[in-house]
């Protein structure tokens, strides 16, 4: 058995704080947040420039367009409505995908594997970290939609575009688990990117692939020919939050959809930490 040097702790080495501490410094964490605090303030700009809502087309459905300016928490569930497609998956891939290729590209992968790091606690430090940054991508910006929304169109109940309201009491609730559920939804593509950054030592082939992969499952879901099969894909879910916002909450979607991501997730996961255990480390 080869000794281990006194004083040594693997449980100690990269600590969270420290990785948390280098990512929040680096330039993309910054304009990323900066990108999605914007949002809300170019769409309420949007919305007071865009004059007729259906653009002359003489729809006469109602939608969550039509309520965000109702009120603050409508212009935050249209904020989250309009984002969570795509907008979103884009900084749960940067962060999650970024991780290990981002320090092979930089040739210090070896060297923290040197320090000594054993391989296990530098993919967890770094998915827990990833995973916590991607977290405060997703509440950022609805809450900076809901702060501001309020400033402009006032506190009140969440009007819903079938009829009715949420009250004003029960608004923050729904719209955390709404927001909660979104994350959960996203775990598929950040164990796709994960798993894809211990693959690569290409940050943007990580990043890419997983919005790749996860823009795929979106036209998947699209094909009404799959019939039940489109309940095994993550896609097909990711709008599930939706059942949130109704006035008796509806959790058998949800539910649906947060164990489909999560098994995919975990699964995904397992790969990343068996394939870069036995992976040669060259950079």
């Amino acid at each position: 058995m080869a000794e281990v040097a006194a004083g040594y702790r693997p449980g100690r080495t990269l600590p969270l704080r420290v990785e948390a501490l280098r990512q929040w410094r680096r330039r993309r964490t910054l304009v990323m947040g900066a990108v999605l605090a914007a949002l809300p303030f170019v769409m309420m700009i949007a919305f007071a420039v865009g004059g007729d809502r259906d653009g002359g087309r003489g729809d006469t459905r109602i939608t969550l367009i039509d309520t965000a300016t109702a009120s603050g928490a409508n212009f935050a569930a249209t904020c989250l409505f309009v984002s969570a497609g795509f907008l979103l998956v884009v900084p749960v891939a940067l962060f999650c995908g970024d991780t290990v290729a981002s320090e092979a590209s930089w040739s210090s992968l070896r060297y923290l594997l040197a320090a000594p790091v054993p391989r296990a606690r530098l993919l967890w430090s770094k998915l827990v970290v990833a995973l916590g940054f991607s977290l405060a991508a997703i509440v950022l910006l609805p809450a900076v939609a809901l702060v501001a929304g309020t400033a402009a169109y006032g506190w009140g109940p969440l009007q819903l575009p079938a009829g009715g309201a949420l009250p004003a009491g029960d608004t923050l609730p729904r719209l955390a688990l709404a927001v909660a559920y979104v994350f959960v939804s996203q775990l598929v593509t950040a164990g796709l990117a994960f798993w894809l950054s211990t693959r690569t030592d290409a940050p943007l082939g990580a990043v890419g692939g997983a919005v790749g992969l996860t823009i795929a499952g979106n036209v998947l879901d699209a094909v009404t020919a799959l019939g039940s099969w489109r309940d095994f894909l993550p896609a097909h879910w990711q709008f599930a939050w939706a059942d949130a916002l109704q006035p008796h909450l509806e959790w058998g979607g949800m539910a649906k959809g947060a164990a489909v991501s999560v098994s995919y997730a975990l699964v995904l996961a397992a790969l990343a930490f068996r394939g870069f255990a036995r992976k040669d480390i060259v950079s």
